[in-house]
C-alpha cells in the first residue's frame, strides 16, 4: 500500500511540473502570414469561452478584408441559440510587418478605433500552406480560435491544432466546439 502511494503521489509531482513547464511556454506566431491568402470566411470550430461570444449558439464566421488604409475590416457573425444573427464588426492593425501575423483588434466605434487603447491581440500560431485550418491565440493564452474555411472540417485535423496549443500551455479543459447548422 505504501509503495503504491509512493507511485500515486510520484506520478502527481511529475504530472504536475509538466503541466507547469507547459503553462510556462513562450505563445510564438507563425513566422510569416500572407494577409492576401488569409483574407476570406473563416468558419470557427473550436474556442476557449469568451464573455463576448457567450450568446454565440452555432455557425460562428468571421470574415476579413482589406480597408484602404491596409487595415484589416473584421466581420463577425453567429447564431444565438434562438436563431438570431449576431455581429460584431472591428478593425485589425498589423504588429509585425512584414510577417504580419501578430495583430491588435479593435472593436470600438469606427469613429474612434484610431485610438490605441482597448485592442486585443490576435496572433496566428499555426496555419497549414493551403490556408485553410488555422489557430489563432494571444500571449497570455486566456484566448483561442480554431478556424477553417469548412465549416465541418476533419476532426483530427482540428485536434492536431488543439494539441499544438497544448504544447505551448494553453489549458484546454474549457474549449467548446462550435456547432455548424446547415441552412
Amino acid at each position: 500500500m505504501k509503495q503504491l502511494k509512493k507511485i500515486t503521489v510520484g506520478a502527481f509531482l511529475a504530472a504536475s511540473m509538466l503541466s507547469t513547464a507547459f503553462a510556462n511556454e513562450p505563445v510564438k506566431a507563425v513566422e510569416q502570414l500572407d494577409l492576401n491568402q488569409y483574407l476570406g470566411q473563416w468558419h470557427e470550430v473550436a474556442r476557449k469561452p469568451l464573455t463576448f461570444q457567450k450568446d454565440c449558439a452555432y455557425n460562428v464566421t468571421a470574415n476579413y478584408s482589406l480597408n484602404s488604409k491596409g487595415n484589416v475590416n473584421v466581420d463577425n457573425r453567429c447564431y444565438k441559440a434562438d436563431g438570431t444573427m449576431k455581429q460584431s464588426t472591428a478593425e485589425a492593425y498589423v504588429q509585425n510587418a512584414p510577417a504580419n501575423s501578430k495583430l491588435k483588434v479593435s472593436f470600438l466605434p469606427k469613429a474612434i478605433r484610431w485610438i490605441p487603447v482597448a485592442r486585443g491581440d490576435y496572433w496566428v500560431l499555426k496555419i497549414d500552406q493551403d490556408y485553410q485550418t488555422v489557430l489563432v491565440g494571444e500571449p497570455k493564452k486566456k484566448y483561442l480560435w480554431v478556424l477553417s474555411r469548412d465549416p465541418e472540417p476533419n476532426k483530427q485535423v482540428v485536434q492536431e491544432y488543439l494539441n499544438y496549443a497544448q504544447s505551448m500551455g494553453y489549458d484546454l479543459s474549457d474549449v467548446i466546439y462550435t456547432p455548424y447548422k446547415a441552412k
